[in-house]
């Protein structure tokens, strides 16, 4: 390998950089949206109902099962004293579906609630888009610890964030156009097991696509560090305006017992 074939320190830093920025925006994803076992706690309570109700047609005994679940997941966290805010959403979204089921008698309305949410988020991703501050933008953000920097600061970030924002409501919107239609033509066993087929693969595709969006923007600015950095100097000011006062407060007496 001539010199001229050999990489070069800059190149091989670009290289190292790029590779530590992808790295840290994986970990950052795989922190925001609960990583495999968010993905079991999301998709476990509904497999469990549709089986259920697939063997015996028993909406009280699938709604109560896929509730049940939902509980012992998050006391396993507690227990774990692992985050639990994607097994609280995943209680509350089963809490929710038993209490429509129960109330209308229909086995289909187990599923309403969740389909409402999707559709709702999507539109919210569409939205803040369009207004210019992406919600994928809020919700990564402090992940980052760049919280609302990228708005002003960073455009690359900025455009990173609306285009993935872009992506997730437009994944969502066509997920709900696949769900709603069964709703009202399918039955529950149908609608059941398409939707948890539909739970990972479109949450899968907005994940990879987030990561090749952020992972070709610039880093993020992080702004606790800046904080702090502030924080040191002011200590610093401080300190050094506290040594000169002291210095010249001991100056006039050394003068004095030199003169005399």
């Amino acid at each position: 390998m001539t010199s001229l074939d050999k990489p070069t320190t800059e190149e091989t830093s670009a290289d190292t950089s790029a590779d530590d920025a992808r790295a840290v925006t994986e970990a950052a994803l795989f922190e925001a949206f609960g990583g495999v076992r968010g993905m079991v706690e999301t998709v476990l309570p509904g497999l469990l109902f549709v089986s259920i109700y697939t063997v015996n047609k028993n909406l009280h005994m699938s709604a109560l099962a896929a509730l049940g679940v939902a509980l012992v997941m998050v006391v396993v966290r507690l227990v774990r004293r692992d985050t639990v805010k994607h097994a609280f959403s995943g209680v509350f979204g089963v809490g929710f579906g038993v209490v429509f089921a129960m109330m209308t008698g229909n086995a289909k309305d187990f599923y309403l609630p969740g389909m409402l949410y999707t559709l709702g988020l999507a539109l919210a991703y569409i939205v803040t888009a369009m207004a210019g501050v992406p919600l994928i933008g809020l919700m990564l953000g402090p992940v980052f610890k760049e919280n609302l920097s990228w708005r002003t600061r960073n455009p690359g970030r900025k455009k990173a964030y609306t285009k993935a924002s872009w992506a997730w409501g437009l994944i969502l919107l066509a997920k709900c156009a696949i769900l709603f239609p069964l709703y009202w033509w399918a039955d529950t066993t149908q609608l059941g097991w398409v939707l948890v087929a539909l739970k990972i693969p479109p949450f899968l595709l907005a994940v990879y696509l987030t990561w090749v969006f952020l992972a070709k923007a610039p880093p993020p600015i992080d702004v606790f560090a800046e904080m702090e950095a502030q924080e040191r100097a002011e200590e610093e000011r401080k300190a050094a305006a506290a040594a000169g006062e002291n210095a010249d407060e001991g100056a006039p007496a050394g003068r004095h017992r030199r003169q005399s």
